[in-house]
């Protein structure tokens, strides 16, 4: 099955669209099977709407994957984000043994994969492989004006 990592990119921009409509940080996720391509979970933050430090996008398209495939291993799976992931999830790929990330944005203040940390390259008992910097510009200019946007009605 030939994946095209750009077009899922697309989706995960659409989800953090989603999320900076609803005054949420704009990131979107989506957890895809390798061998089929089909997507088994999509997330956006919803930390604000859900009153939760764990409503990532990547959590929440995670927990739907998992969910659907009746187990927490989400080995064969690869995850679509439009930032950077932080500890938190960077923790919750390794524990979910995510074959593969792929990332839009770096995140300068809190990333995990290769930014402020590389928790990837710690001993852990797995190392996904991992593609940085995937739509780049389109991913941090949407976050950009996110922020600009917050800045400028305070």
């Amino acid at each position: 099955m030939l994946i095209d990592d750009f077009a899922l990119m697309e989706q995960a921009l659409l989800l953090a669209q989603e999320a900076a409509d609803d005054g949420e940080i704009p990131v979107g996720a989506l957890v895809v099977d390798r061998s089929t391509g089909e997507i088994l979970g999509r997330g956006r933050n919803r930390r604000e709407k859900n009153h939760s430090p764990t409503a990532h996008a990547e959590i929440l398209a995670m927990e739907e994957a998992a969910a659907k495939r009746g187990s927490w291993r989400l080995s064969g799976c690869s995850l679509y984000v439009t930032m950077e992931p932080c500890p938190m999830c960077s923790g919750a790929v390794i524990n979910a043994r995510i074959d593969r990330i792929i990332f839009g944005a770096y995140d300068a203040k809190a990333g995990a994969v290769c930014s402020v940390e590389e928790m990837f390259s710690l001993p852990y008992n797995h190392k996904p492989k991992v593609t940085a910097g995937l739509l780049e510009e389109r991913c941090a200019a949407l976050l950009q004006a996110f922020f600009t946007k917050i800045r400028d009605k305070s």
